[in-house]
């Protein structure tokens, strides 16, 4: 079957269309994406502004167009911090359930590092055990640690990228006062989440999701993209030290000729490279391993085993055909039929 998972981060809104059935590897079919900042639309009370939810209804309607055109037999839709933590956010919500018969999943930042934490623990497997897993988004960093299939612990701190370079890191090079201001708080607002871990033990394997740990690793000499998601990826503590002074003292014009660093993400990469120096050094970590599957991977994956147990899946109000004034969206084959 075809699977989409449709994700409205803080700083992309992304289509990811997979080929799977439950037990088998999901395979990447076709993506879809667009840069979308939404924190870049917030009014002065923390609403999204009427332009910002123009462009994401928009994205929408073009997503589930796309969806259709390539016969999508299941779609799941759902939205993290830039959504979750505005203050119009509900009906945000509503209005794209309203204009584009879209029904979005709101995660808090627990389930969102616990479905991450399951993809991770889906690619390495059990042999692994007891794994830590670091993902670091536009507006939230999650943080989940366990021997199973979920975590037993899972939590999320507002220190997103994105969030910190705003509030944080209004000079382009930044000035090094606000760099130490913003190292003290990220430390200071960390240190009693970590100290939470401590009753697990330490980990066998530690893990970097998201953009961001993978452009540091990738500034920090681990291979490109385009050697596949096979090839092993680290990034050493000693390496993202070296790697975060240098960015500090660099202008975003500058940072975008870094190995790994697009246009959209040269101002934050360097408060994603603070937040991830202070996690290596209060889990007292010397290394993590990039892992190629993340929150979206996560969901599908849950998706399946859903399958599995429950056996097929009646389409969801969100899946059924969309009409509007530009559009109208035909998903070719109901889930659960033969193909």
């Amino acid at each position: 079957m075809r699977l989409g998972v449709l994700d409205i981060g803080s700083n992309t809104v992304h289509l990811l269309l997979v080929d799977a059935h439950p037990g088998a590897q999901p395979v990447a079919f076709a993506s879809h994406k667009r840069p979308l900042s939404l924190v870049k639309h917030l009014d002065d009370d923390g609403s999204i502004s009427e332009t910002g939810q123009r462009e994401l209804i928009d994205f929408v309607l073009e997503a589930w167009d796309f969806a259709g055109r390539h016969e999508a037999e299941d779609l799941l839709a759902f939205c993290t911090s830039a959504i979750r933590e505005a203050r119009n956010g509900e009906a945000v919500i509503e209005r794209i359930h309203r204009e584009a018969n879209v029904t979005l999943q709101e995660l808090t930042g627990r389930e969102e590092a616990a479905m991450t934490f399951f993809a991770v623990r889906r690619w390495y497997g059990w042999g692994r055990e007891r794994i830590l897993s670091l993902d670091i988004g536009g507006g939230s960093f999650e943080m989940a640690m366990g021997n199973d299939s979920l975590p037993d612990i899972a939590a999320s701190v507002p220190l997103g990228a994105q969030r910190l370079t705003r509030d944080w890191l209004p000079e382009d090079p930044p000035s090094a006062k606000s760099v130490k201001e913003l190292r003290r708080y990220i430390r200071s607002t960390l240190k009693p989440v970590v100290r939470s871990f401590e009753s697990l033990g330490k980990p066998t394997l530690v893990t970097g999701t998201s953009k961001t740990f993978r452009s540091l690793a990738r500034i920090a000499g681990a291979a490109p993209s385009g050697a596949g998601p096979y090839v092993r990826r680290v990034l050493e503590r000693t390496d993202l030290g070296l790697w975060t002074q240098r960015i500090s003292a660099m202008s975003a014009a500058d940072r975008v000729h870094l190995p790994g660093v697009s246009d959209a993400r040269a101002l934050q990469v360097l408060a994603g490279a603070l937040v991830a120096e202070a996690a290596l050094e209060l889990f007292e970590v010397d290394e993590l391993e990039i892992c190629p599957w993340a929150l979206r991977e996560g969901l599908i994956l849950r998706r399946l085993d859903q399958l599995v147990f429950d056996g097929p899946l009646a389409p969801p109000e969100h899946i059924k055909p969309i009409a509007s004034e530009r559009r109208r969206i035909e998903l070719q084959h109901p889930v659960g039929s033969a193909r």
